[in-house]
């Protein structure tokens, strides 16, 4: 792999807003290079294909993994990432989104953001010179769903016709697990509450993605995870809804991913969380520190998918 193998790649220069903005070639392109480029780290092999890169990273929520993926993945690469927090930049409040988009990306040469609304990404990347990267939005978490399915992929070694079982909120983490999901082939069942359930409109355009070769539904049965290879789960109350917390308690408790809902799926069946669990809510201790449990794997491919993803966006 050269400094150069990037300059043709069909991404560069793109805005990553949603997973949506690649075509299934591309996702699978992109889970390509994650794999390679965590064998050479695994053989410790320099791949600096981003020497001299800058991505500015600007956050209004805090972060454990998308931060560390991103800020490690471009010092691997051989780039650097900057970190802005929510006070340096006022987005929308001391700086007006546009103004930032405009500055910022005539200093960097891509844009990181973790916002609290959808819309700031979409203003930023109209404005940006440089690709905008979805951190997490209050409708997608894109980059996490690379990670996601990054793990799928090495723990069975492949992805396409697996199924997976989505147990929780219908939230930002559902949307891009059914988009992603529908480009890599993966059958996904969103099991959530009829009040919670995702965005019709993006249960839509999953389906349209899929194009027939798997499938997206919604449930409100936690019995649904029968014959799953894979059940996932995510907090019942994100960022944002704290005043929300016992309320969903009480409404999701029959959705808690613990030992008997397990015996539901496949016997092999893997568990994935993105983190950070509330345990004893939406999962279990016993679950997530058992033997299916592939959580911590998939908090490391943060790093590893988001690597694949620079490379191709600033290569």
């Amino acid at each position: 792999m050269s400094e150069n193998s990037f300059t043709s790649s069909s991404l560069k220069g793109r805005d990553i807003l949603s997973c949506a903005d690649m075509t299934a070639q591309e996702l699978a392109m992109v889970l390509d290079t994650s794999l390679d480029l965590k064998a050479r780290l695994r053989r410790g092999e320099p791949h600096p294909v981003l020497a001299g890169k800058v991505l500015t990273m600007i956050f209004e929520h805090p972060s454990l993994r998308t931060r560390l993926s991103f800020d490690i993945g471009m010092y691997q690469l051989g780039g650097k990432a900057i970190y802005l927090a929510p006070a340096e930049v006022g987005l929308g409040k001391r700086e007006t989104v546009s103004d930032v988009a405009r500055v910022v990306s005539s200093m960097s040469d891509g844009i990181l953001a973790r916002v609290r609304s959808h819309e700031s990404l979409e203003e930023m990347a109209r404005y940006a010179e440089k690709p905008v990267i979805n951190g997490l939005s209050d409708r997608e978490h894109p980059c996490q769903a690379l990670a996601d399915l990054l793990t799928i992929r090495e723990h069975f070694g492949k992805i396409e016709g697996l199924t997976m079982a989505y147990i929780g909120d219908g939230n930002n983490m559902a949307h891009s697990l059914a988009l992603g999901a529908a480009l890599s082939g993966l059958n996904i069942t969103i099991i959530t509450p009829p009040q919670y359930w995702p965005d019709e409109e993006i249960a839509v355009q999953a389906r349209k993605l899929a194009n027939g070769r798997s499938f997206v539904k919604v449930s409100n049965s936690p019995d649904a995870v029968a014959n799953a290879d894979v059940i996932y789960t995510d907090v019942w109350a994100s960022m944002g809804q704290e005043s929300e917390v016992e309320l969903r308690r009480r409404v999701f408790s029959p959705y808690q991913v613990n030992a008997n809902l397990l015996s539901k799926a496949r016997e092999d069946a893997l568990v994935l969380h993105c983190l950070p669990a509330h345990r004893g809510d939406e999962v279990t201790e016993e679950v997530l520190e058992g033997p299916q449990s592939a959580v911590f794997q998939q908090a490391e491919n943060r790093l590893h998918a988001q690597k694949g993803l620079l490379a191709h966006l600033l290569g």
